[in-house]
């Protein structure tokens, strides 16, 4: 996001909805723009990410479906991690 901003985004909003973004704004130090710019650039992101698609050739989607059908292997601090209790227990 190091470019020049030459393109503007316009939308509506209802009061309670930019109250409240101007109050997490002015929580952060950033303007209502930066806020909402890096917000919505931040979601759009975790959007694409989350449907990512990765394609694999027949002798490799066998190599990956035998891993997810492989029995998991021995992991001793994964292990011990889920027999801790929570800290709220």
């Amino acid at each position: 996001m190091d470019q020049t901003r030459d393109v503007t985004i316009n939308i509506r909003a209802t009061q309670r909805q930019r109250d409240l973004i101007d109050f997490a704004a002015e929580v952060q130090g950033k303007s209502r723009s930066e806020f909402m710019l890096e917000s919505a650039y931040q979601k759009a992101q975790d959007v694409l990410l989350d449907r990512r698609f990765f394609g694999l050739d027949q002798q490799k989607f066998e190599q990956f479906e035998a891993y997810l059908d492989a029995p998991p292997k021995a992991n001793e601090k994964l292990r011990d991690l889920l027999k801790t209790k929570a800290p709220w227990e």
